[in-house]
């Protein structure tokens, strides 16, 4: 699995106004916490943050944040945004090793929507989840579960259980459930009310 290389620079001072401090001077204010290690106050840089929210999977990559020369492999556990400008104001990374073993909710990737039988009946495609939860070491992570519906037809029910996991990933489910179904869209409903 590839690991995403970040720098950030250590913060010194905790507070609301010393985070304001950093924000002014384009740095997100995140702390890197977890395995039976003291948390490490840091800040990145606002525009390599908002780079990475902007790509997929950014809750399933491995980050390698170097800090004053020392390297740290991290989840991103959590950004908080401003309610108004929608830009980040906090960040938290969970530290890991590669033996960690970690129950995370890996995203759903539907594909072949334009060629799915079903659909092209009038169907529509109704996603019940767009994750799934999996229990898994950090080098095992799967970036996401793709889910091909070349074949599938209107009706269709896919469910959890019907997702091949990959070695040594585990659905922490111990039912089966829905994840997605082909509905009968407006119009192929209309027609049969007509009909």
């Amino acid at each position: 699995m590839k690991v995403t290389q970040l720098n950030a620079i250590k913060r010194e001072k905790a507070g609301k106004g010393a985070s304001r401090a950093k924000r002014r001077e384009g740095f997100v204010p995140a702390v890197i916490y977890g395995d039976k290690k003291e948390p490490l106050m840091i800040a990145l840089e606002e525009k390599v943050l908002v780079a990475e929210m902007g790509k997929k999977g950014l809750w399933t990559r491995q980050y390698e944040i170097t800090v004053d020369g020392a390297s740290h492999l991290v989840l991103c556990q959590d950004i908080q945004k401003h309610p108004v400008s929608l830009r980040p104001v906090h960040a938290d990374f969970l530290r890991i090793s590669k033996d960690s073993e970690l129950t995370i909710d890996v995203p759903l990737r539907f594909e072949n929507e334009a060629t799915c039988p079903g659909i092209k009946l009038g169907g529509v495609l109704n996603i019940v989840h767009r994750t799934l939860t999996v229990k898994c070491k950090a080098d095992s992570i799967p970036d996401a579960f793709v889910i091909d519906l070349a074949t599938a037809q209107m009706g269709q029910s896919i469910t959890a259980f019907s997702i091949e996991m990959p070695a040594g990933v585990k659905l922490t489910a111990t039912e089966d459930f829905t994840v997605a179904t082909i509905v009968a869209g407006q119009s192929s409903t209309d027609e049969a009310a007509q009909g």
